[in-house]
């Protein structure tokens, strides 16, 4: 199994930023305002965490892999005076102005807490051991003694994964406390750090950060020290002071614990989080996973997760559904089980990998009514609005289903077990539905800075509301999570008439500042006061 996820690793797809770069219609037609990459960084592996220099775009995602590798063998990676850019890092400056010539930004992934095995300064780490000007950078456990024929080398992999040696950090907290308090422990390597994300911030370095990216997105963040963060913050915003700085804040104690991020959130270090804690309550609300969860406790657990944090931290939270490192938003629905665990067949014989069925989409669609609704910036991962199923990591990473290719239908099970034929191609009408969410959305500043106030949580009825307010607009959101049609009695902020966004054919009569109406079993209705 280890030698088949080894050479899983450095499968390629052929994908390229000159891809994007020809699909970016079909990203600002989608109604897409921001991009972020996972690490683009020059690396061996597919996902990218293992860079070998963190100042370069990786080769073959440019037009010239090899010309690339000899422009950066020209160079002191430690001196930025030396660097230049590759044809894969012009190229990426192209597709920086291509997108903010759309009104699209750009968010950057990157992995402070550990380089690659391959990382140009532990490789010479390995090569000169205790004389090595990088030997400081690592969190080195003992060094090989050249008198004995045994290699002594031993160092931290992030996770215990070799491939991903860690930063060595000065930690002032106890073991295990998070957050970490400290910082890093070479200047050396901070300042290493601060230039690369110079380099992308401000591409031409002269003072406007217009040509450079948008923000950073930071993995692993809980390893890293407050300290480094803080120092990483300040940096960052000299240059671009709108720059966005997003954590990766998750686990406490996998599988059960999820980490309160607030220590974080205070204005010295992220901006916001990557919203785990929001996803898994409404997974477990909408999709009965692992078991049926009331309305009433549905909103305590949402109220208890926005205690303590700010209103432009909530509003900026990144709420998504799945990620790279999940299993795709249809899948999960389609399991019911705990949340990210168990979580591919590798894990769990019976997990489902074939299409999700019609009951899935019905719940897939009030988990987006809700997610497009609820406070914070709604995250799509590519292929999502297409319909792209997949197990946890790798099945989540198939390359993108479009329209004008014909694929295979997909029939492989990896133990060999029957399952269905699922024909791969795009879902239309969920495109559709997407592209709706992201138009009201977008068209409707209540959803992006309105307060919330939950109006309804009947256990009884397994049916939900919460209205956003913002100046003088209201929009209405109600659920029924119940098979069977339900009536419904609401509050609201005005008496008049709401219309439904989604199809605005559907108008009702607020009377009393009280909306009364029958809503369909398993359907959501996204409500505005229109007069």
């Amino acid at each position: 199994m280890q030698n088949t996820w080894d050479k899983l690793q450095l499968r390629r797809y052929g994908g390229d930023l000159q891809g994007i770069i020809d699909n970016l219609d079909y990203i600002q037609e989608l109604g897409i305002t921001a991009i972020y990459f996972n690490p683009l960084n020059d690396a061996p592996s597919l996902h990218k965490y293992d860079p070998r220099s963190w100042r370069h775009i990786d080769v073959n995602f440019g037009p010239n892999p090899e010309k690339d590798k000899q422009i950066i063998a020209s160079e002191d990676p430690a001196n930025p005076d030396t660097w230049k850019f590759t044809t894969a890092d012009s190229l990426f400056l192209k597709l920086i102005k291509e997108l903010h010539s759309r009104n699209i930004k750009l968010v950057m992934d990157y992995s402070w807490n550990h380089t690659g095995s391959e990382f140009w300064a532990f490789k010479d780490v390995k090569k000169n051991g205790k004389k090595s000007k990088y030997a400081d950078w690592y969190e080195i456990k003992s060094w090989d003694n050249p008198n004995t024929p045994e290699n002594e080398f031993a160092y931290d992999g992030w996770a215990g994964v070799k491939y991903l040696p860690e930063i060595k950090k000065d930690l002032t907290s106890a073991p295990g406390e998070l957050p970490r308090q400290g910082n890093l422990h070479s200047e050396a390597v901070k300042q290493h750090i601060f230039n690369v994300a110079r380099r992308w911030l401000d591409p031409n370095n002269d003072g406007n950060p217009e040509d450079g990216i948008n923000g950073f997105r930071l993995d692993v963040a809980e390893k890293l020290p407050l300290g480094f963060l803080r120092d990483f913050r300040k940096e960052v915003r000299k240059i671009n002071p709108e720059a966005l700085i997003i954590g990766e804040i998750w686990w406490k104690k996998w599988p059960e614990e999820l980490m309160a991020p607030n220590a974080y959130l205070q204005g010295d270090v992220f901006d916001c989080i990557m919203n785990y804690r929001w996803y898994r309550p409404a997974r477990h609300f909408f999709a009965d996973a692992p078991d049926a969860m009331k309305p009433s406790e549905f909103v305590r657990i949402l109220k208890e997760k926005m205690q303590g944090i700010e209103a432009p931290r909530l509003q900026a939270m990144m709420n998504l559904v799945d990620s790279h490192d999940s299993p795709r938003v249809s899948t999960s629905l389609y399991n019911n089980g705990k949340y990210k665990f168990q979580a591919k067949p590798t894990e769990d014989p019976d997990y489902k990998i074939d299409k999700p069925d019609a009951h899935t989409r019905k719940i897939q669609k009030m988990l987006l009514i809700h997610q497009f609704t609820y406070v914070g910036s709604p995250h799509i991962f590519y292929g999502d609005e297409v319909g792209m199923w997949g197990a946890d990591d790798p099945d989540c990473r198939k390359p993108m289903v479009w329209s004008n290719i014909k694929y295979e239908d997909e029939t492989h099970h990896p133990f060999g077990k029957k399952r269905k034929t699922d024909k791969v191609e795009q879902d239309t009408s969920l495109l559709s539905f997407y592209k709706k969410l992201i138009s009201i959305r977008k068209e409707n500043p209540v959803l992006m800075f309105g307060n919330i106030d939950f109006i309804l949580a009947d256990d009884k009825n397994n049916t939900l509301a919460y209205s956003r307010v913002y100046k003088n607009d209201e929009i209405v959101v109600i659920f029924n999570k119940s098979k069977e049609n339900k009536d419904i009695y609401v509050r609201t902020k005005y008496n008049g008439l709401y219309t439904d966004l989604q199809n605005e054919n559907m108008q009702i009569m607020s009377v009393g500042k009280k909306l009364k109406f029958t809503l369909s079993g398993e359907t959501a209705v996204i409500l505005k006061f229109v007069q």
